[in-house]
Parts: structure tokens; C-alpha cells; sequence
């Protein structure tokens, strides 16, 4: 298969994200109120508290789009080896994984950090990757 054998990490490393990142938005959106309730309750301290609903529907937002440009990605390595929307997709996952870091790190949530700390560093040789 042309794919695997010319950019084997790379296509691993989206395909590793889109599944981490499709079923992060299929859990928030088919129990939202729940994701709502256990978010509120895991920030109840922080400064963010009051605005979850907001923050949650714009991560969702980020994932989304991320994971849609990572899967169109995927076909384009495929077909014409180009890597330009798989790299704004994995790149948009970057951000929307510093954006979940600021949340954990404000809950005083330092080993739920720590563990996002994996994700981002498969994000960002991702992001090598893709760039060269």
C-alpha cells in the first residue's frame, strides 16, 4: 500500500489523532448534558466555572474541523502526497490540546495535564513530520 510505505509514522500518527479526536467529539455531543455536568463539577474552583458551556462547545468546534482536516488529509497523502491539510489539522489538534492544558492546569488538575502531555507530544512529531 503506497500510503503506509511512503509515510508510514505519518499516517499513523493522524490516524492515532482522528480516532482520539472524533471520539472525544461522539462522547461530548451524544452525552452533552453529562459532559456538562462532570465538566462543571471538575471545574467548580477554577475561573472557568461559569463559562463551560461556551468552552466546551468551542473545543468541540476545534476537534471537529481538526478531525475533518486530518481525514481529508489522509486522502491527500493518498492521492497526491501533498500533507498541507493533514498538517493544519494536526496542527489545529495542537491547539485545541493547549486549550484543554490552560483548563487542567486552572482546575489545579496536574496529573490530568501531565496525561495530555503524551497527546501533545505525538501532535507535535506529527507536526515535524508533516513539515519536512
Amino acid at each position: 500500500m503506497k500510503l503506509f510505505s511512503n509515510y508510514p509514522a505519518e499516517v499513523l500518527i493522524l490516524l492515532f489523532l482522528i480516532i482520539t479526536f472524533v471520539l472525544s467529539g461522539f462522547e461530548k455531543i451524544s452525552d452533552w448534558r453529562g459532559t456538562i455536568d462532570f465538566i462543571k463539577n471538575h471545574f467548580q474552583k477554577s475561573p472557568l466555572k461559569n463559562n463551560i458551556p461556551l468552552l466546551l462547545t468551542i473545543l468541540l468546534i476545534i476537534e471537529i474541523i481538526a478531525s475533518i482536516l486530518m481525514v481529508i488529509g489522509v486522502y491527500q497523502i493518498y492521492v497526491s502526497e501533498s500533507k498541507e491539510i493533514a498538517l493544519m489539522g494536526i496542527e489545529l489538534s495542537a491547539v485545541s490540546l493547549i486549550l484543554m492544558l490552560v483548563g487542567q492546569r486552572l482546575a489545579k488538575d496536574y496529573s490530568g495535564a501531565m496525561s495530555l502531555a503524551v497527546y501533545f507530544i505525538i501532535t507535535l512529531f506529527g507536526v515535524y513530520l508533516l513539515n519536512s
